[in-house]
């Protein structure tokens, strides 16, 4: 039987990976508590007492704004650990999949970003998600990494269940319309990693950098606006929203403007193609407690 080993099980994707894997081997699922990403021989004993075929890192230092003072920290876990999980992927002769993120990009211009254009992160997250990347890449195991981005899900925290709280406690909001992307629910992450696992058993040839997101795209007002409509039609009470510029909502971290991502590199090599983000939140919302 395969062995999976899964990083970041208490997290948005690594709790759905749990779920969707199921069926494709042993899932090894270690929490952040017996297995701390920021400590490269923790990584390399877990792996050598674990031996799995195929490697899962969806954990991540994902504070975008502390990582701002938490440098070293972010770098540890964003950039180091996946050269570590490369490093033994490729001594066992297994492949990795990693997650990575639009804020590898500059944010710049109106058009969807694709996997071979220029990178240029514009704050300590998106940098040391690169670093990670890179770190991959040059050790040289078979290997997915797959960017998202605006990720949310039905636990943890994340946009989808901050609106719905603010919704209740506030009677206006304003909300960030220029920044535009994705929003991308963790089982659409999830469910189709799943998919390439199951289909794709080995990836000669096609090793490399997939965006993995959501269709369609809509500022962060827009998705607000999407929240608040199915908020009210299961009769809970919904505020006034207001739309504004980046500027009037001012973050440590500087966020892209244009976090749109192209899904074609996705669908031509493993035939898939994500729902529109407007259905995945619908059955997200569904999903809620």
């Amino acid at each position: 039987m395969h062995t999976i080993l899964l990083t970041g099980r208490n997290g948005q994707v690594g709790w759905e990976l749990q779920r969707s894997l199921q069926g494709l081997g042993r899932v090894v699922a270690p929490d952040s508590r017996s297995l701390d990403l920021a400590d490269p021989d923790a990584l390399r004993a877990t792996i050598a007492e674990v031996r799995p075929s195929l490697i899962i890192n969806p954990a991540a230092y994902t504070a975008v704004d502390l990582a701002e003072q938490e440098v070293e920290r972010a770098y540890a876990i964003n950039g180091i650990a996946p050269g570590v999980l490369a490093e033994q992927a490729k001594r066992l002769g297994i492949p990795l999949i990693h997650y990575s993120t639009d804020y590898v990009y500059s944010g710049e211009g109106d058009t969807p970003w694709h996997e071979h254009d220029p990178v240029a992160p514009q704050n300590v997250y998106g940098a040391s998600k690169l670093a990670g990347e890179e770190a991959i890449r040059a050790i040289g195991c078979d290997h997915l990494i797959l960017r998202t981005s605006w990720v949310y899900a039905a636990r943890g925290k994340n946009f989808l269940l901050t609106m719905r709280r603010l919704g209740r406690e506030r009677e206006s909001l304003n909300i960030v319309a220029d920044q535009v992307g994705a929003p991308t629910w963790a089982r659409t992450i999830a469910d189709l990693t799943t998919h390439i696992v199951a289909v794709r058993p080995d990836w000669h040839g096609v090793s490399g950098v997939y965006h993995l997101v959501n269709g369609g795209n809509t500022s962060w007002f827009g998705f607000a606006e999407a929240i608040f409509r199915l908020a009210a039609a299961a009769g809970d009470k919904v505020p006034n929203v207001a739309p504004i510029a980046s500027e009037a909502y001012p973050t440590p971290a500087k966020r892209p403007k244009n976090s749109r991502l192209a899904l074609n590199k996705l669908q031509e090599t493993f035939g898939l193609t994500p729902p529109h983000w407007e259905e995945a939140l619908a059955l997200c919302w569904e999903s809620l407690p």
